[in-house]
């Protein structure tokens, strides 16, 4: 592969633009990457026809998705940015990446590297080639315990991704969870474990998918790539269209190759060191969670029963219980009366629906969450001894959700967009507002800069006793029934005049939100509905 010399287009560093403005801005980007006539698809630095996908805001990383693979993270390339400082070569995660090691190594600080932006702009791809980097320039010895950690870390991306990805109408490979990873090293800079903290599960995609969408890789896995024994042991067909959790995803994923998915996930586990019975385990819980949706109500008398019986035998064997006890729990609930007595109620079928499809969700978070553990159990530090080897410093790398902005936005876009809410007063935080503070501290000549704070966005959602989770959470502790127009009538009352909140009864002429029970949040990215 070619070095990564050559002609730069446009500033490589937007600190360098004669004009701050959005056109100058998207036209730098523009002149680097390239339109469909120059390129954008080829080896960074490789003649005149090829596009950079990388450009610095000083110590920041702007990075333009290509949506194609690129030949830039090889060994060779890795080489070039080894122990390079930060304007050495051209703009690339590597450059980033290697910054945040020899920080951490020279310093013994702990660094953490952010990676942000909306759902699609490649910050899983981003998180990846970081790691990569990471365990491509460590342990020149080549130390067994080391090698190891270094390819469960690599290898528990497969995993994670097969059980917490999905397919959007943006991105075939969406994280459809956030993810915190801290990589440990030890006083040589050599890894010696790590750490995986994940946060907000969709795991209601399990139930539904917006239209073109599908539910995580791992269901279209099993039924796609898994050997006929096994689907037969699991009572299964080869066709997700047969499984109502499944059905709705099975248009438009001619880009996926879920069998492949399904081999490479075997193969991951078996690196990390789940043993095959807990491989067959998950197996079976998947299998579960896939009849389960396929249990349907029916009245009988005054409460609801099951259509087809013979269903709970099946869903008894994957899930090791007996069928009377899976009778029991998918048609009555346990309700305590005044005096304390235990009664047992019998549902409604619509009951009934819904407590299905709260148990497969809670199913799905909880086999996600051990997952993560079990991960977690194979990567920690061993044996670390720190009065021997000093201390053990960490490099963290932050993959959240994407800003989302669907057709039906719904509780979980309403908590990703916060938690972006969150990255970017953070980000507002340490880039603009310490930065200028130093400059003053310093005594340097300095033009303020006036930036948009986000800050009564955040306190629209997270005030104590004011904000829209205090308010859901005072109306979920309310007795008696509480409906979604309750809830909007108190957010209106207590909210309406909030500059970022607006409802479609506070604005009756705005034509966008169509129904009565509609509200609108203005966040930095964009309004959501």
């Amino acid at each position: 592969m070619a070095e990564l010399e050559g002609p730069e287009f446009g500033k490589a560093d937007f600190v360098l633009l004669d004009e701050v403005t959005m056109e100058h801005f998207m036209e730098n980007l523009r002149l680097r990457f390239g339109d469909e006539g120059r390129g954008g698809m080829g080896e960074v630095g490789m003649g005149e026809a090829e596009g950079r996908i990388y450009t610095y805001i000083g110590e920041v990383v702007v990075a333009v998705n290509p949506y194609r693979a690129l030949e830039l993270y090889g060994p060779s390339v890795v080489e070039q940015y080894r122990g390079r400082e930060l304007y050495e070569r051209p703009p690339h995660l590597f450059a980033l990446a290697d910054a945040a090691y020899k920080a951490m190594k020279r310093r013994a600080k702990d660094t953490c590297i952010v990676i942000s932006g909306e759902s699609g702009a490649g910050k899983t791809e981003a998180s990846k080639y970081i790691m990569q980097y990471i365990a491509a320039i460590t342990n020149p010895t080549q130390r067994a315990e080391v090698e190891r950690v270094k390819n469960v870390l690599l290898k528990s991306n497969c995993v994670l991704e097969a059980f917490g990805n999905a397919k959007t109408n943006r991105n075939d490979n969406s994280s459809r969870f956030g993810k915190y990873m801290d990589i440990n090293f030890d006083f040589k800079g050599d890894p010696t474990g790590g750490h995986i903290h994940n946060y907000l599960l969709e795991k209601s995609r399990v139930l539904q998918q917006q239209p073109g969408e599908r539910n995580f890789h791992s269901f279209y896995q099993l039924l796609l790539g898994a050997p006929e024994a096994l689907l037969s042991s699991l009572h299964l067909q080869r066709d997700p269209s047969a499984y109502c959790y499944t059905q709705q995803g099975t248009e438009g994923s001619a880009g996926i190759n879920d069998v492949d998915g399904y081999r490479a996930v075997e193969e991951a586990m078996a690196v990390i060191g789940f043993t095959p019975e807990e491989v067959g385990a998950v197996r079976r819980i998947l299998a579960a969670i896939l009849h389960l949706g396929n249990v349907r109500f029916v009245v009988e008398g005054e409460v609801a029963a099951l259509e087809a019986v013979e269903q709970l035998a099946v869903l008894a064997q994957l899930t090791g219980t007996t069928p009377e006890q899976l009778r029991q729990a998918l048609l009555a609930r346990t309700v305590a009366t005044g005096g304390g007595e235990l009664i047992e109620k019998g549902h409604s079928p619509t009951e009934a629906a819904y407590g299905r499809d709260a148990c497969a969700k809670a199913i799905y978070e909880r086999l996600f969450g051990w997952i993560v553990g079990r991960i977690n159990a194979s990567i920690t530090a061993r044996g670390y001894d720190v009065r021997q080897h000093g201390k053990n410093t960490v490099i963290g790398v932050l993959d959240i959700y994407g800003f989302e902005i669907f057709d039906t936005n719904s509780f979980e876009q309403f908590c990703i967009n916060y938690c972006n809410e969150k990255l970017q007063q953070l980000f507002i935080e340490l880039i603009l507002r310490q930065e200028q503070a130093e400059y003053q501290r310093e005594g340097i000549t300095w033009q303020n800069i006036e930036y948009f704070s986000n800050e009564p966005i955040v306190e629209l959602v997270e005030q104590p006793h004011r904000g829209i989770l205090a308010l859901l959470d005072e109306a979920c502790l309310a007795v008696g029934t509480v409906t979604d127009a309750l809830f909007l009538a108190n957010m209106d009352a207590r909210l309406g005049h909030h500059p970022h909140y607006s409802s479609r009864k506070l604005c009756p002429t705005d034509k966008t939100m169509e129904f009565d029970r509609d509200f609108r949040i203005k966040h930095y990215a964009g309004d959501v509905t």
